[in-house]
């Protein structure tokens, strides 16, 4: 969009069906003429793979009632049109976010004034809980308002169907040109009390006793031995983690107390994401004061989980994503009835360690890959109910296990994190010793994610233009190794370049670039779909003959990462 269709859409919100104040900052932003004045209205705000993310603000490129209350009109028309002859129900979930609340309440006006009963949370609730609840009280969708990890500015819109997964094909487009086709005034905030009933502490005790089913295991053992520390970084974990620890027997339970607050401005880390080693630093920081085995720590939508457990030298060190996700899914599939499951699968995503294809082919499982977000591993349960599925994750630190919630759970996988330490401690080992363990069977792998952050309308065409060039410049070699083999998921091929041959990928169209090395190296690009960050998720193997050697193989697969990362200039 050129300057000039910049400033006539600025202009539109400076009238009616706008109300003063958005009249007002709008007016403000028009007189500044700055970069934020462009950013905010150059563009509609995007759906990604995680919904819709935006800073909160006025304009059509951020977050606020009116971006929102088109989209929940267009969702309503939808659903009315899906469900005639149906009393359409929908369930509301906000997270600790500046303005959640409120923007919930504006969502839960708009679907009441266009006749859809609403369930709405009374307060701040994780995430897994509202898809819970979509399946749990028969909803056709579902709300949750969070920017998940994003920074304090930020916050969100994801949407839920039937099966309390998120959107995916054909309903993501239906309604994404629905929505397209309305203006704002189209939107009735008008809301309808009637229509809107709210949610109490009461109805969570459905989720923690079905997560205490799924998560609880290992049979029994003293689960009272395991000393915890939890942080749930100022978001909603609180409201349930702790409770469902302790319910399941976890009574050694030590909570970060100036981070269980929750609090939208996050105060005491530079970012509310579990991946990170800072955000951690205050509940380690207390695990080595107490002497604990293990720490958990949640983002603020709890749908995310960083564990950090005792090394070989007794060190806390945190888990990445993939090793969190090896050792959970080796747990769950080595306390699972394989033998009367029905087809049973696990599930994960392109980006994500290709070691989940060994554990599926020592357990003799499925191993089903989707495109990055929780959204695919939910479609596969969706699209093979035939079939069992036991867990599965990604290796953004998400875990999600069986089958009664359809996105990344951090309550329930908490609680599997503990079990399966105190399973291994009931038998004189560590999560870590089982994690090498797994290394000396299936050979030890690194995984390194390297994001880059480009921001605003330069940093969106710089992304765009990396992805272009990696595309009509192919690397022949990265670090020394020849690429063999090339996934290009925009134009939905895999080049063999060996056989040089080309296949079909059979997945829906993503801008993700994927190469594979010869000696067994995996490198993934794709521009994030929630943050203004292009990704890079590199992967490389190589075979552990004893424990004792792992930090020499460990040190040996970072030389390499380094090595491709200098051969990307990153």
């Amino acid at each position: 969009m050129d300057k000039e269709a910049i400033l006539k859409n600025a202009q539109s919100w400076t009238q009616a069906p706008f109300d003063t104040d958005t009249i007002t900052k709008t007016l403000a932003l028009i007189s500044a003429n700055n970069a934020d004045f462009q950013e905010s209205f150059y563009k509609d705000l995007e759906f990604g793979t995680g919904g819709m993310r935006g800073i909160m603000g006025v304009g059509t490129n951020r977050i606020n009632k009116y971006t929102l209350g088109k989209n929940t009109q267009g969702l309503s028309q939808y659903l009315k049109e899906t469900f005639k002859d149906e009393q359409i129900k929908v369930a509301i979930a906000f997270d600790c976010r500046h303005n959640s609340k409120e923007l919930a309440q504006v969502v839960a006006n708009v679907f009441s004034a266009n006749g859809i009963h609403v369930y709405l949370f009374e307060d701040l609730r994780p995430t897994p809980l509202l898809s819970y609840t979509v399946k749990a009280k028969g909803c056709h969708a579902g709300i949750v308002l969070t920017a998940s990890h994003n920074p304090p500015e930020y916050n969100g819109y994801k949407v839920y169907w039937q099966d309390g997964g998120q959107l995916v094909p054909p309903q993501d487009k239906e309604i994404l040109d629905l929505i397209a086709s309305l203006n704002f005034k189209d939107i009735n905030f008008n809301g309808n009390p009637e229509l809107i009933e709210l949610l109490t502490p009461a109805d969570d005790n459905a989720f923690i006793v079905d997560s205490i089913k799924a998560g609880k295991i290992a049979g029994d053992i003293d689960r009272s031995r395991l000393k915890i520390v939890f942080t749930s970084l100022h978001g909603t974990s609180i409201t349930l983690i702790p409770e469902t620890l302790k319910r399941a027997g976890f009574t050694d339970l030590h909570v970060v107390k100036e981070q269980a607050i929750p609090d939208g401005d996050f105060p005491t880390v530079d970012s509310p994401n579990p991946e990170e080693p800072e955000a951690l630093k205050m509940a380690v920081d207390l695990a080595n004061k107490i002497h604990a085995d293990i720490v958990i720590g949640t983002d603020p939508d709890s749908d995310r989980l960083g564990v950090a457990v005792r090394d070989n030298d007794g060190k806390m060190v945190l888990l990445n994503g993939n090793q969190t996700m090896i050792a959970m899914t080796d747990f769950l599939l080595q306390q699972s009835d394989l033998k009367n499951a029905t087809q049973p699968f696990i599930g994960s995503t392109i980006v994500s360690t290709p070691m989940m294809h060994d554990l599926a082919m020592d357990y003799q499982v499925e191993c089903k890959e989707g495109l990055t977000g929780f959204k695919w591993i939910a479609k596969m349960i969706k699209d093979h109910p035939q079939q069992d599925f036991i867990g599965g994750g990604e290796e953004s630190f998400g875990y999600m296990v069986g089958d009664f919630v359809r996105d990344k759970d951090a309550v329930t996988a908490a609680l599997l994190a503990c079990e399966m330490y105190a399973y291994a401690k009931a038998n004189s080992s560590t999560t870590y010793q089982e994690l090498l363990k797994l290394y000396l069977k299936h050979g030890c792998y690194q995984e390194r994610l390297v994001s880059l952050v480009k921001k605003g309308i330069s940093g969106a065409q710089e992304i765009k233009q990396m992805m272009i060039d990696l595309r009509e410049n192919t690397p022949k070699q990265i670090a020394g190794q020849d690429v063999i083999i090339v996934e290009d998921y925009a134009a939905s091929t895999r080049e063999n370049k060996q056989l040089n041959k080309i296949e079909t990928l059979e997945v829906p169209k993503s801008n993700v670039l994927i190469f594979y090395l010869a000696d067994g190296s995996k490198i993934a690009a794709r521009p994030s779909g929630t943050e203004p960050k292009i990704k890079f998720y590199i992967s490389v193997k190589a075979p552990l003959d004893k424990v004792s050697n792992y930090p020499a193989v460990q040190d040996q697969l970072n030389n390499k990462i380094n090595g491709i990362l200098a051969d990307f200039d990153i």
